[in-house]
């Protein structure tokens, strides 16, 4: 899980205001955030298939917010791959 702490910032840096959490960059970098907590504990607890599930499940929905981002916003949905470093 993500600390309260980082969760405020990761808003901040990419909702701009700490109530936007609705727009699809924070929900984008609060998942990307998520997924890389659960992939180290995956890493460490590999007989975990429950966590190793609900790790899959965050990536389909990441990738399901990246898909409609790149479908409504284009430049948008590059500014934010280049941020967290999605895609090579």
């Amino acid at each position: 899980m993500i600390s309260k702490e980082r969760k405020a910032a990761v808003i901040a840096q990419f909702g701009g205001t700490a109530a936007n959490t609705g727009k699809p960059e924070v929900q984008i970098a609060l998942l990307t955030e998520h997924i890389k907590a659960l992939s180290q504990h995956c890493e460490q607890h590999r007989k975990d298939h429950h966590s190793r599930r609900g790790l899959i499940m965050l990536v389909a929905k990441r990738k399901n917010l990246l898909g409609y981002l790149q479908k409504n916003n284009v430049h948008r949905y590059r500014e934010i791959v280049a941020q967290l470093g999605l895609r090579k």
